[in-house]
């Protein structure tokens, strides 16, 4: 662990603006492993160091894991002008730590989203070298058959001309209106819907259920989130 500055560590630990920060040392309120500090600009190791600030103790956390269960009318991004984006749905003590989400979900698709600042964990799960699994339930308009399931462990042409790679298509419900479990190991844009156009189907509902192996907590209501367990990081890591 590389050692930060003071004020940029306090700061993006949530304890206020730099100016803010500036304020509190001026005032002699952070004291780093006993000592007052009046210079916010040396460099302490937040691992080893016992720092507080008005009295409050810097737990220190490089890395944030939140397991979101997305809501549909909310985009997978940071930022959007038009629309409520999936940082809008977390919890305050959250918005410090620069969050991003692991891919993205259509606006009208719902489920599993991973939010991290680890860019390293986020590469490895989108990396198309690495053909980490995504799950999927889905309403299909169309009767699925085994037909289908046969073409989509093939692979199928997509509108562009793109084969898919295989993938395992499980039938839940064949009706006028199917249910499906379709597991993916890529990610193209609109990948499930394009599939099913693939075969003359329609699909007019999409939750991803997992991902590598990260299973969406059911006890998550749509716009809930929670912090993965060490085990659920671990797991992902390996």
């Amino acid at each position: 662990m590389k050692s930060q500055r003071l004020d940029k560590l306090l700061s993006n630990s949530g304890f206020g603006s730099r100016k803010e920060i500036k304020q509190l040392i001026h005032l002699g309120q952070v004291t780093v492993d006993g000592h007052v500090v009046k210079d916010g600009s040396i460099h302490v190791h937040p691992e080893k160091s016992e720092i507080y600030v008005a009295g409050r103790k810097l737990h220190y956390r490089e890395f944030i894991y939140l397991m979101l269960n997305k809501p549909t009318d909310v985009v997978s991004a940071t930022w959007d002008k038009r629309s409520k984006t999936v940082l809008d749905l977390i919890p305050d003590e959250y918005k410090h730590f620069d969050l991003f989400p692991v891919g993205r979900l259509d606006k009208n698709t719902e489920g599993l989203l991973l939010l991290t600042n680890d860019g390293q964990l986020a590469h490895n799960l989108l990396s198309p070298k690495k053909h980490v699994p995504k799950t999927y339930f889905a309403q299909v308009k169309g009767r699925v058959t085994d037909e289908d399931i046969s073409a989509f462990r093939e692979g199928v042409i997509l509108d562009d001309g793109y084969k898919t790679l295989p993938a395992d298509l499980e039938i839940l419900i064949s009706n006028e209106i199917s249910h499906i479990r379709l597991t993916i190991t890529e990610g193209k844009f609109h990948q499930v819907k394009r599939m099913f156009e693939a075969v003359n189907k329609k699909v007019i509902y999409l939750k991803r259920i997992s991902m590598g192996s990260l299973t969406l907590d059911d006890s998550l209501k749509p716009g809930e989130v929670r912090e993965l367990s060490q085990e659920e990081v671990e797991s992902l890591r390996g």
